[in-house]
C-alpha cells in the first residue's frame, strides 16, 4: 500500500492496481503538485463539505465518488461527478469493494456545512478506513489498513471500535489544533487505535493551525502509544508494509 501526502488532509492512496484520492485540495503550501499534474484515480473520496477538502474535486469528476449521499448529491450538481460507489453513496458503519481496496466509512466528530450560497448541510463528516481484505470479526493478520481520520476531535469510537476491530496499521490523524484535534490529542488517538505508524495531517495550511510537527512525536511518547511517527514532506509517499 503506497500512502502519499500532498499536504494538509489530501492523500493518494494506492492498493493494488486501485487508486484512491482523499479530499483533494491542492491549495497548500506542502505540495508543488497541480491537479492536472495527476492522472484521474479511480476514486475520490471526501470526508466532508467543507472548502479546504473539496475545493479541487472538479478537477477529477471522471473517477467514482465516495461520500455521503447528501454530498454525492452536492458533489454531482456542483462538480460533474456522474458515478457514485453503488449510485448514492455510502453511509456510516457501511464497507465497500472499490476496485482491489475495501473502504469502511466510519464517524468523525467535526461539523459539515457547505458554506458557500448552497447553503446546507452536507450531511455527516466522515472518516475512511481503507484495506486490503473486507473486515470481519475474525481478524486478518495478512490486511494492511490505512485509516484516515478526517476532520475530527478525539473520540472514543477509536478506542472502542474503530481499533479493535478495524484495526488499522497506519493512521493519518489531524494535529494542526484549532479546527480538529492537536498533538496531545491526535497522540493519544494513535494510542488507542494501537497503530504501528501515524502520521500527522491538517496543519501548516493557515496560520491558526501551523505547529511543529516534532511535538506529535513528542505527544506520542507522552501518551505511551506503541506507534512510530511518519513526519512527511509534502507529495511525499510512506509504503506499507515497511521493507527494513
Amino acid at each position: 500500500m503506497d500512502i502519499t501526502w500532498h499536504g494538509h488532509s489530501t492523500f493518494h492512496v494506492t492498493v493494488g492496481e486501485t487508486s484512491l484520492l482523499i479530499d483533494p485540495f491542492f491549495d497548500n503550501p506542502k505540495t508543488s503538485v497541480e491537479p492536472a499534474d495527476l492522472d484521474t484515480p479511480d476514486y475520490v473520496l471526501l470526508t466532508h463539505g467543507h472548502a479546504d477538502h473539496i475545493a479541487d474535486a472538479a478537477h477529477f469528476s471522471d473517477a467514482t465518488l465516495v461520500a455521503v449521499p447528501e454530498l454525492v448529491s452536492y458533489a454531482k450538481d456542483e462538480f460533474g461527478f456522474e458515478d457514485a460507489v453503488g449510485g448514492m453513496g455510502m453511509n456510516m458503519g457501511g464497507t465497500v469493494e472499490c476496485g482491489d481496496a475495501f473502504v469502511t466509512m466510519v464517524r468523525a466528530d467535526h461539523t459539515n456545512g457547505i458554506m458557500t450560497d448552497y447553503n446546507a448541510s452536507a450531511g455527516m463528516p466522515a472518516g475512511y478506513v481503507i484495506s486490503t481484505t473486507k473486515p470481519t470479526q475474525v481478524a486478518d493478520e495478512a490486511s494492511e489498513t490505512f485509516y484516515h481520520a478526517g476532520d475530527t476531535s478525539l473520540m472514543s469510537e477509536m478506542r472502542d471500535v474503530i481499533g479493535p476491530f478495524l484495526e488499522p496499521d497506519v493512521a493519518a490523524l489531524p494535529a494542526g489544533d484549532h479546527f480538529t484535534m492537536g498533538p496531545w490529542q491526535a497522540a493519544v488517538a494513535a494510542d488507542w487505535l494501537d497503530v504501528e505508524y501515524a502520521i500527522p495531517m491538517h496543519y501548516d495550511t493557515f496560520p491558526p493551525i501551523e505547529i511543529d510537527p516534532e511535538n506529535f512525536s513528542k505527544e506520542l511518547d507522552a501518551a505511551g502509544a506503541k506507534a512510530e511517527p511518519v513526519i512527511l514532506e509534502g507529495d511525499e509517499t510512506f509504503v506499507y508494509p515497511v521493507d527494513f
